[in-house]
């Protein structure tokens, strides 16, 4: 993808991520962009790890792994915060 798609979709991802985890209040874009992108990494590399394929474009399947990824950052970061 792109670097423009991988804004536009971590962006999409992110406030996704964050509506789901009740954060919405506390990131703006940028921050959604951020947590959208490296939830794509993150589960990205998990869904390898287990031996299915990673980011593999702007579809369904993508979203909801980078959803996944996006998610679990969004709960370390919030776990760290406490702690």
């Amino acid at each position: 993808m792109g670097i423009i798609l991988w804004i536009i979709f971590g962006a999409l991802v992110g406030w996704v991520a964050s509506l789901f985890m009740k954060t919405d209040a506390e990131q703006g874009t940028i921050l959604n962009i951020v947590v959208g992108i490296v939830g794509a990494v993150l589960g990205g590399w998990l869904m390898s790890f287990f031996g299915k394929s990673g980011i593999s474009g702007f579809n369904i399947y993508s979203f909801i792994v980078a959803l996944l990824g996006a998610i679990l950052f969004i709960a370390i970061v919030k776990a760290l915060r406490r702690a």
